[in-house]
């Protein structure tokens, strides 16, 4: 699959919810676009008659309950996911009678919900959540991009020129390359990774400890807020916020164990929640599992005391698995299924769970394992194409066998343990490329045809 040449910040990234790839990548090519247009000479801004987004594959299916029409215009007004609050989506109205303005030198261009087209056509794009964007001027196309949302808000466009990065310094393309980096060299994990990320992105020690700071920040945050945040959510499902009750509840339990538990799923519930409500949540790996690693971060954080350092090198470790689960299989749900969602969220959050709490890599690679294998198969059937039902619980769930994971790995002997992180990685990537697309984020089977 080739040499990983990802940064940290591009798996981690701060942005509305409900969906990476739904959200953040075509608010994404919004952007990019309406940079494009900017770009036009002044005669070819003044021939300028109309704009036009085609969304295909689970964009169109379920975009209308991700609010992908509302991401996208929000881009081409100039809006980018990481500075982008949720009030002003929120205020983004696409109802029959609206009409927003996008001006374009001394051109204003009318958008309305006709510009948007659902289509639920089959079409042969290299990713299943592709979206075109047209400008069109006296007759003839003026801009036209092909755009694909990848997973986890990671866009690319046809005919993309891969951008210039450094080479890591500490190249692999898997788990069991980079465990024999880390033994050749003598190196702690958070090392090769803080090396291999100044190298790529030309950062210093200082600026990418300084963001992933504020990645915890904001993961606590959104569990913060969703503790303390009560009613429903949006859309047409009237489903209930149960964060705030589960916290209440967990804080007059007088057995431990299940307090510490019922808190672990009030923590991935808040922070799901927010994510459903559009509010800004970190992709960790993918909006639709943003509460997974927040909720293990806030337990570690608030029960366990552990310090901010220690978070952070844990953090920064389990990002090296999520970046073997993206190169080698997915982290899309369109593309695989919620094993490649929830699924590495929690393979992610057990290896976090295991290095923070001092278990040698052999015992973290296991829980990780152990995480993931017990995802396997699962699908992405959201009822009603909205991350509620069974997105919400899915994630509590998550970090439950997260914590689970860590614990069988731990207790148990590590020569005993039979299938290895890559192993279990290549499975989800055949079991999702054998998945109907009818359990592939487009809310047409599972669950989301029951009910």
């Amino acid at each position: 699959m080739g040499i990983i040449t990802t940064s940290v910040f591009e798996l981690l990234k701060i942005g509305p919810g409900p969906s990476s790839s739904h959200t953040i990548g075509p608010m994404k090519a919004g952007y990019d676009f309406s940079r494009l247009i900017q770009g036009l000479t002044s005669e070819q801004q003044t021939s300028i008659t109309g704009i036009e987004v085609k969304l295909f594959g689970s964009l169109s299916a379920t975009g209308r309950g991700h609010g992908t029409d509302r991401a996208v215009l929000a881009g081409l007004l100039g809006r980018r996911p990481e500075e982008c609050p949720p009030d002003f989506l929120d205020g983004l109205s696409l109802d029959q009678h609206a009409v927003h303005l996008l001006q374009v030198g001394t051109c204003t261009i009318r958008f309305t919900a006709a510009n948007i087209r659902w289509d639920d056509g089959q079409y042969d794009f290299p990713f299943s959540n592709t979206l075109i964007i047209s400008l069109y001027g006296d007759g003839e196309t003026l801009l036209e991009r092909e755009y694909y949302s990848i997973g986890g808000g990671f866009l690319q466009w046809k005919g993309e020129r891969e951008t210039e990065r450094g080479a890591p310094r500490y190249p692999y393309e898997n788990a069991a390359q980079l465990w024999k980096l880390l033994k050749k060299h003598r190196l702690g994990l958070p090392e090769l990774m803080l090396a291999n990320e100044m190298a790529i992105t030309g950062l210093d020690l200082n600026e990418i400890n300084r963001r992933l700071d504020r990645i915890i920040a904001v993961m606590e945050k959104s569990v913060r807020l969703g503790v303390h945040t009560e009613g429903f959510l949006p859309g047409p499902i009237g489903l209930h916020r149960k964060a705030p009750l589960m916290y209440q509840r967990a804080g007059g339990m007088t057995q431990n164990a299940e307090r510490l538990l019922v808190y672990l799923c009030a923590y991935a519930f808040a922070a799901a929640e927010e994510n459903a409500a559009g509010h800004v949540v970190v992709t960790a790996p993918t909006c639709g599992s943003a509460g997974v690693i927040p909720a293990v971060v806030s337990l570690l954080r608030r029960h366990r005391k552990l310090s901010l350092e220690t978070v952070r090198n844990a953090l920064l470790a389990s990002v090296a698995i999520g970046f073997i689960a993206k190169q080698n299989a997915s982290i899309s749900g369109a593309e695989v299924g919620c094993q490649g969602e929830v699924g590495v969220a929690s393979c992610m959050a057990a290896f976090l769970i295991a290095f923070a709490s001092g278990s040698d890599l052999r015992v973290a690679e296991n829980a990780a394992e152990t995480a993931l294998e017990h995802h396997l198969g699962l699908t992405c059937d959201p009822v009603k194409g909205y991350v509620q039902i069974p997105c919400i619980e899915r994630n509590a769930m998550g970090a439950v066998k997260a914590y689970t994971a860590w614990l069988i790995a731990r207790e148990g002997l590590p020569d005993w343990h039979i299938v290895g992180l890559d192993k279990a990685i290549e499975a989800m990537n055949l079991t999702g490329r054998d998945m109907r697309v009818e359990y592939r984020e487009t809310s047409q089977g599972g669950l989301a045809r029951c009910c």
